[in-house]
């Protein structure tokens, strides 16, 4: 080709990167770079990229996980190769067991001296692939804006995922002259679900007439309603023929945890959803896999229930309760089209479930003012019911709670009331990795400015994560770390106690911390609580003020008192079983 005939924007492949993601109007993006990337670096501070330099690239893909939780739009990350891409491996199991939408873009070797022991080199793609929904490798720049409209499209439609982009470091460096209209984007492809679907008409049909028989049915929630957008859509059709629903952590929000026809948490830590699944006659299953903690050891739902389950992965269906019927479709469109189906009916269904309504409601009633001693509880050290009431206190309707892996995740999905539909409970249940709290906050208060957003971390999680605390100050966003101090892996410690007694501990323990004082030498706002009347004054100076704030609450140090819970219910170990 003759140089007056070549497309006069010619660029790197860095640059072509930069440009598509500008193209999907992608949000904050995070990494750490390195040569191979340094032109996708340059284009970015040229093009004005929201991009941003972390300490580390675990924190990167929680931030961009946590950021498309929230927003539904495509979270952005980046690493240079070898041990900037393996760093991103949990983070990408967490995304892709969550159905979070990313874009990971990593640099990789120069292909002209691959496997002469380059400088960081490793078998990356072979580590990378089975952690994410598709591995695509660049191997020409002109191929960039093809692949990386691929990429936006794979990462949000189906169940939404991680898509890697690997980018060697000769196709980054070269430059190629792109056709004026190469850097076009379909704009459905910017934030998850891209794509919608419903089932077929019959087996819709037969699941309306399934629901209009049923005398005592439940709704158990997933996290796939809040992928879809569905928690309003449900939230309309369980009142319309009052339809009790129970949601797993990740479902947390399906409807208001405040709504009388909310049945809780169901599974492992439930309230009273379990005795509920129990007695109803008919089960369906909303966008959850039903995993392990969600069905306590696959014990919940009883062995011989009639299961409707309704997914958007068809792979799901029957691998831990066979269902008499599915409905492979997306959540909120297949719920719409159910209750139009049922309109006619909806308000003689509505009517005859109202004893059932009513006892659920009593139920839940019952169990708030059973357990209300301890949620208002003034022993100290502080106890985690009374965390967790003062924070349904004190957050707004559209509050968000983060909640790292372990006992955060299990208090907040115990414990945590949402106020309205939608998602504003966080955890990282994909892999239910220690380390999200930190990022997640992050994430969730880039994709909701002006929202208040707390997160629960223990100390263990929070020593992971701590160096992004200056990305959090040098960003000057807002939100609350609440740090649950006990100087020890708790959730560990607990279980040593619990099947081995008292004593019997062993790799658990942490020094003592005053991550107050920690707080303020990294120059945030930072305070300690060790008495349950502070509590309140502590969480309303965090949630006013103008940046990231660290509550390091002192709780109790006994193994006995870990584990979630507040009512009384005795723990009993089967061999074999994991209790918590």
């Amino acid at each position: 080709m003759s140089t007056s005939a070549r497309p006069s924007n010619e660029m790197t492949g860095g640059e072509a990167l930069a440009r598509m993601i500008q193209a999907y109007h992608g949000g904050a993006m995070f990494g750490m770079g390195g040569f191979q990337l340094l032109p996708f670096y340059d284009a970015a501070r040229r093009l004005d990229l929201a991009h941003h330099l972390i300490n580390d690239e675990r924190a990167a893909i929680f931030i961009a996980d946590a950021y498309a939780k929230i927003s539904g739009r495509v979270g952005l990350c980046d690493a240079t190769l070898g041990p900037g891409a393996t760093n991103l491996v949990t983070g990408l199991v967490e995304a892709l067991n969550a159905g979070s939408p990313l874009v990971v873009l990593v640099g990789d070797a120069h292909r002209e001296h691959a496997w002469k022991n380059m400088t960081q080199e490793a078998r990356q793609i072979d580590i990378l692939r089975p952690a994410c929904k598709e591995l695509i490798r660049i191997e020409s720049a002109a191929r960039i804006p093809e692949l990386m409209r691929r990429a936006f499209r794979v990462a949000t439609s189906g169940r939404p995922g991680p898509v890697v982009v690997d980018v060697p470091e000769d196709v980054c460096h070269a430059t190629h002259g792109f056709e004026a209209d190469a850097f076009r984007a379909d704009a459905a492809c910017e934030g998850a679900p891209s794509l919608r679907c419903r089932p077929d008409a019959a087996a819709l049909a037969r699941a309306a007439a399934l629901i209009a028989a049923a005398r005592t049915p439940i709704l158990l929630a997933g996290g796939g309603v809040h992928i879809s957008g569905a928690a309003a859509t449900l939230a309309d059709f369980a009142h319309a023929i009052n339809l009790p629903v129970a949601h797993t952590m990740t479902g947390k929000g399906a409807i208001a945890c405040t709504d009388t026809l909310s049945a809780g948490l169901f599974g492992r830590y439930d309230r009273i959803a379990n005795n509920v699944i129990a007695e109803a006659d008919l089960i369906v299953v909303l966008g959850c896999k039903l995993g392990e903690i969600a069905t306590k050891r696959f014990t919940v739902p009883p062995a011989g229930k009639r299961i409707i389950h309704i997914d958007i992965v068809a792979e799901e269906f029957g691998r831990t309760a066979e269902p008499e019927l599915c409905l492979w479709g997306d959540a909120r469109d297949t719920i719409a089209e159910l209750h139009a189906l049922l309109a006619p009916q909806a308000k003689a269904i509505h009517t005859r479930q109202q004893a059932h309504a009513d006892a659920i409601a009593k139920a839940m009633a019952g169990w708030r003012a059973e357990v209300a001693p301890r949620l208002t509880s003034d022993e100290t050290p502080v106890s985690m019911a009374r965390l967790m009431h003062e924070l349904n206190v004190i957050m707004p309707v559209d509050g968000i709670l983060v909640a790292d892996g372990g006992f955060a995740a299990h208090w907040g999905g115990l414990l945590f009331d949402t106020k309205a539909p939608g998602r504003c409970f966080v955890p990282d249940r994909g892999f239910a990795s220690i380390g999200y709290g930190l990022p997640g906050a992050i994430g969730a208060a880039l994709a909701a400015p002006g929202r208040k957003v707390v997160s629960l971390t223990g100390d263990g999680g929070f020593n992971m994560m701590l160096g992004e605390i200056e990305t959090a100050r040098r960003m000057k966003l807002a939100f609350t770390i609440v740090v649950v101090n006990n100087a020890a892996s708790g959730y560990v410690k607990a279980l040593q106690h619990l099947l081995y007694g008292q004593g019997a501990y062993h790799a658990s323990d942490l020094a003592e911390t005053n991550y107050a004082t920690v707080g303020q030498a990294l120059s945030v706002h930072a305070i300690r609580v060790e008495h349950p009347g502070d509590l309140a004054a502590a969480l309303a100076a965090g949630l006013s003020h103008d940046g990231p704030s660290i509550i390091d609450l002192v709780v109790t140090r006994d193994p006995a008192k870990m584990l979630p819970g507040v009512d009384n219910r005795a723990v009993q170990v089967k061999k074999g079983d994991r209790v918590a």
